[in-house]
């Protein structure tokens, strides 16, 4: 099982969603670097169940506690470890599940390939393995921002058919953001958008939706052709997160619509660079971060565990009625968008390491 990621800055996530805890340790990252815990808390608290009547009740406070590579303040380019220690766990609430595997969750999969697998919630296939990759990319944030100046915002884009209209994407701040409770910039869908997830909710059904990630401020030359593209990294990264079941970049399949005469960003001076006038590339040429703003959507399918009955089969294929008995999340869509953003931070981070290192 591959549960690491990254090159030069390396993250390696650990735990189970109703194991002790979970967490990640993080390789690679620069000595003095000043941090503590409430530096990785911010991102752990957007991201942690519990924040609405729009998320899972699970109860978890997901405090981080650092567990070395840190000394008074700084960090010694020792391994990081992070630990998040889970709180509220209902494993009773998935008995039944250990003979049934849940339709379209990975029980089936797991069972398959290791002929073993986490006796409830899903294990390591379960969203709660996220707090590791966040906790890292918190870290991965703030070199960013305080080395290169890289800003990195995502929301919510789309929920279900509820879709957001234009947004200033150059403009936008994660306080913006965060003004609802599904995280859309744009007040009056994030209203239809609301209405829509207590519905499913209510009626013991999930739904998916759209997230939209802006990276500001990235220098040229980030992005390590042909098979580290930063497109493909980007893309290998956001597709790792549970859920999630598509990637698009800059125009993104809207592109394949359009002609070469309307399609191409045409370049001008913009300063001591050049620039684009447009940017259906979404931020990279080749590969490589080309200066404009990068920009991408990921598709978050609804959540596979629901309420309602459904007639499925055990793992011996006897039918079988199943009502998920635990608790989840109708829509994953809104607590994605701190996962989205510190996950582009540890692709921009590994990518600049490596171009700075083949400029020493």
């Amino acid at each position: 099982m591959s549960s690491s990621f990254g090159t030069l800055f390396r993250v390696s996530t650990f735990g189970e969603s109703h194991g002790v805890g979970v967490g990640a340790v993080v390789d690679g990252c620069p000595a003095g670097i000043s941090l503590d815990e409430a530096d990785i808390q911010l991102q752990l608290d957007r991201r942690r169940p519990g924040q609405s009547d729009l998320t899972t009740p699970r109860d978890e406070a997901d405090r981080v506690t650092i567990l070395s590579g840190v000394e008074n303040g700084q960090t010694l380019g020792t391994p990081i470890g992070l630990l998040v220690h889970n709180k509220d766990q209902r494993p009773g609430d998935y008995g039944e599940m250990s003979r049934v595997p849940r339709p379209s969750h990975a029980d089936y999969t797991y069972q398959l390939k290791y002929g073993a697998r986490a006796s409830s919630g899903g294990g390591r296939s379960s969203a709660r393995e996220t707090i590791g990759r966040v906790a890292a990319g918190a870290i991965a944030e703030k070199i960013l921002r305080e080395q290169w100046g890289v800003e990195i915002v995502a929301w919510v884009d789309a929920i279900g058919t509820q879709q957001a209209g234009a947004i200033d994407a150059e403009r936008l701040t994660r306080q913006q953001v965060d003004g609802n409770l599904v995280r859309c910039p744009d007040q009056a869908a994030a209203e239809q958008m609301t209405a829509l997830v207590r519905e499913v909710r209510d009626s013991k059904d999930s739904i998916g939706g759209v997230v939209c990630c802006v990276c500001r401020k990235l220098p040229v030359g980030w992005g390590e052709p042909v098979f580290d593209k930063l497109e493909a990294v980007l893309a290998h990264a956001m597709l790792s997160l549970p859920a999630t079941k598509g990637f698009e970049i800059g125009s993104g399949f809207a592109g394949t619509r359009m002609r070469g005469s309307e399609h191409n960003d045409l370049f001008v001076a913009k300063g001591e660079r050049l620039g684009t006038l447009t940017n259906h590339a979404g931020g990279t040429l080749g590969g490589i971060s080309s200066g404009e703003n990068l920009l991408f959507r990921i598709a978050f399918k609804p959540v596979a565990t629901i309420g309602l009955p459904q007639q499925t089969c055990d793992f011996s294929g006897r039918p079988v009625e199943l009502a998920a008995k635990g608790r989840h999340d109708p829509c994953v869509v809104p607590r994605a968008v701190p996962i989205v953003e510190t996950m582009a931070a540890l692709v921009l981070l590994d990518l600049a390491l490596r171009q700075q290192a083949r400029s020493a």
